[in-house]
């Protein structure tokens, strides 16, 4: 493995461009085709600097090197977005980097996309220790196929489905059908967020993304990064197998990106980046921070530019809503023809609780929205709403003794007690 970390800091921009050249000096890789699989806006990390690196190093050897973004269900983005991700000008596009060509992945049209195969309903239910018995059909984006080795650069954080990303995460679902993201996010689910989320090692989920990833006859290679807190730099880069390098990355990420606290709080506010337009990315904010919130207390998640639930799920969410796991596991006739990968994010928002059918749903805890989105739909999804003008960020501050916690930054570090 080609690798190198710093716990307090961030490497170098020579270290990081000398591993990448090590890593690729190869002479196998000349004449290859090339995809290199890149997250979209809504995660950190250092893309302008990895996409010039790789540009650097293949694109007089390989015969063609293109990008795709790993969409799993989100929006495509603009060629203005593009751009901004990968940082370079409408005018590099067309002169330094105009062989390159970048793709966003296209999860809702079912012709870009061939079957790998089929996992059993008895591995599954190997897999999931028996908390699933159904067979899943493993479709990913065709353009695996079409290329001599598939690159995976992929930031590094706690997740909460599979316990920590990147990897074959970018598979399964950054470029997967919807039947694996369904199926492994609803397993996530059914674990709960709050048990998975930055839980080391391999988690039941990522061995279900690290089985449907073998069935891909393409070879892979995985630039596994931590980015150093409150930057946007890496503490730490590795280059293997994606299984290999994303497991070393995991181990820096629970270094880095956990932060430990004395005690719960009553109250707290989780401001949102722009790089979450809805609460479907938003709900981070939440996720990250729900071990510390005391049993009867309250996240808000503060984001006055957010004015949607989803831009691609919002439809089903308006039926279904926010609801705890047991809401719709007690009732699940009604809801098992929804799809998984909703009901796993309406209860990683809506947290821990109990649902009984005679008196109702009790969350652990209150979720309330400070966004743009309205008072009744907020009621109508059922969730608190707040006004945000009424929230000045400033004020939330250094109140940790009242039990009040501010996050200027929400999303990518987890907060957990000691």
């Amino acid at each position: 493995m080609y690798s190198a970390a710093i716990t307090n800091g961030i490497l170098s921009e020579e270290k990081v461009s000398q591993l990448v050249h090590e890593a690729l000096a190869d002479p196998k890789l000349d004449g290859q085709r090339i995809l290199v699989l890149i997250p979209d806006g809504t995660r950190s990390a250092p893309i302008p600097q990895m996409f010039r690196l790789l540009h650097k190093e293949l694109s007089e050897r390989a015969v063609s090197l293109d990008f795709l973004i790993a969409l799993g269900t989100h929006n495509p983005m603009s060629e203005e977005q593009i751009n901004r991700l990968v940082g370079v000008t409408p005018e590099e596009r067309e002169t330094t980097f105009k062989k390159v060509r970048i793709f966003n992945h296209l999860w809702n049209e079912p012709d870009t996309f061939i079957s790998c195969g089929v996992i059993s309903a008895s591995e599954i239910g190997e897999i999931s220790n028996g908390m699933l018995y159904q067979p899943v059909e493993v479709r990913i984006n065709k353009l695996v196929t079409e290329y001599d080795l598939i690159v995976v650069c992929s930031p590094v954080f706690p997740h909460e489905v599979v316990g920590f990303s990147g990897g074959n995460k970018y598979f399964f679902p950054g470029i997967s059908g919807l039947e694996v993201i369904n199926l492994s996010h609803w397993l996530g689910a059914l674990i709960t967020c709050y048990e998975i989320i930055g839980t080391p090692g391999i988690t039941p989920v990522r061995r279900l993304i690290n089985r449907a990833a073998s069935l891909i006859p393409t070879p892979k290679l995985c630039l596994a990064m931590v980015v150093a807190p409150k930057t946007n730099q890496l503490a730490g880069l590795y280059i293997e197998k994606p299984e290999e390098a994303w497991e070393a990355a995991s181990q820096l990420s629970a270094k880095l990106h956990i932060k430990y606290v004395d005690k719960p709080f009553k109250q707290v506010l989780s401001v949102m980046p722009k790089m979450y337009d809805d609460i479907w990315t938003a709900a981070k904010g939440m996720y990250k921070l729900e071990p510390v919130v005391a049993d009867g207390g309250e996240l808000i998640i503060y984001a006055p530019h957010i004015s949607e639930f989803s831009y691609t799920h919002g439809k089903i969410l308006a039926e279904v809503g926010y609801h705890v796991r047991d809401y719709f596991l007690k009732q699940w006739d009604k809801f098992q023809g929804y799809p998984g990968g909703v009901l796993a994010h309406s209860t990683h928002l809506k947290g821990m609780g109990t649902f009984d059918p005679k008196k109702g749903e009790q969350a652990r805890i209150r979720v309330t929205l400070a966004t743009g989105i309205s008072p009744e739909r907020c009621a109508a999804h059922n969730l608190n709403y707040c006004d945000p003008a009424t929230i000045r960020p400033t004020e939330w501050a250094n109140r940790e003794n009242e039990g009040i916690l501010l996050v200027p930054k929400a999303g990518e570090i987890l907060y957990r007690l000691k």
